[in-house]
This record gives structure tokens, C-alpha cells and sequence, in this order.
């Protein structure tokens, strides 16, 4: 099995993102709200207030998604399909990161749906 690490820039793809995990058979999905360390550093501590010149108008915020799969190739395909969508991982959008779990325990939570 495989954890894998979404880090979203541009939170306007993620429901391309969401659609592709569930294509792969990825549902056992999280999402968080998540800032950039420089973000955060830019517009709180006045010693780095010269990395708001470098990050410019960017959005500071970002979505972090964590998906299991028991696909290695999970984040190639990720990258795929977002490009045969239009959509270019690799212009800023975020960052996928995929790395082999030893050990998972418990069961996630179902939705419930009435």
C-alpha cells in the first residue's frame, strides 16, 4: 500500500483531482486546509516580510490531500490524466508525493447517506 500526498497550490483543479483518485480506485481520501511555510513566514514575522515580494499575488492557502492506493504508479498516473485533462501539474499547481506504508490500522469512516 501506498500514501499518497497531495499538495494542492491551486485549489481551482481539485475536483479534477478528486474524480482521477476515484478513477483509480482511491477513496479512502482526506482533505485539510494547509498554508506554505513561506506564506506564513511572509506575512507574520516582519524578518521575512521580503519573501511577499517573491510570492507575489499567490495564494498563500492550499488544500493537502491524503489518499490510499495500493497502485505504486498512483502519482504517474495522477500527472497523467490531470494533463489529458488540460491541466499541467508541473506550473505551480502543487506537488505529489507518494511513499510506501508499512502498517495501516483501523478501517476509514463510511459517509453516512440517507
Amino acid at each position: 500500500m501506498y500514501l499518497v500526498i497531495i499538495i494542492l497550490n491551486k485549489e481551482e483543479v481539485i475536483d479534477d483531482i478528486l474524480s482521477i483518485l476515484v478513477e483509480l480506485g482511491s477513496t479512502d481520501t482526506t482533505i485539510i486546509e494547509s498554508q506554505s511555510m513561506g506564506g506564513v513566514l511572509a506575512h507574520r514575522i516582519p524578518i521575512f516580510a521580503g519573501l511577499r515580494l517573491q510570492l507575489g499575488a499567490k495564494n498563500i492557502y492550499s488544500k493537502t490531500i491524503f489518499a490510499i492506493s495500493d497502485d505504486k504508479e498512483i502519482g504517474k498516473k495522477i500527472v497523467y490524466l490531470l494533463k489529458d485533462s488540460g491541466i499541467d501539474f508541473n506550473d505551480g499547481t502543487g506537488r505529489i508525493i507518494v511513499v510506501k506504508i508499512e502498517s495501516i490500522f483501523g478501517e476509514p469512516q463510511l459517509p453516512d447517506i440517507e
